[in-house]
């Protein structure tokens, strides 16, 4: 299983701050979960299209970075706001 958590206007448009989901086979990188996410519904996919950043672990990604079983992956807009 792994944890994705949302924030800010991501949480908004997904419509989920945080879902754990089994780590899809053959999803090895950010770029894939992302990919598996946004087939669930167009509100992820809107919210994942553009400009979003990544945690893994609680340490700043990218698109590269390894996602493993048990990790915990955010996304989170830019600039985010109180």
């Amino acid at each position: 299983m792994i944890t994705i958590k949302t924030f800010a206007q991501i949480r908004e448009i997904s419509g989920d701050s945080e879902l754990s989901l089994p780590l899809p086979e053959n999803c090895t990188t950010v770029a894939g979960l992302k990919v598996h996410l946004a087939t669930r519904s167009s509100a992820w996919e809107q919210a994942l299209s553009a400009g979003v950043l990544c945690a893994v672990n609680q340490s700043l990604g990218d698109e590269t970075s390894a996602v493993n079983d048990g990790d915990e992956v955010a996304f989170f807009p830019p600039v985010t706001g109180g």
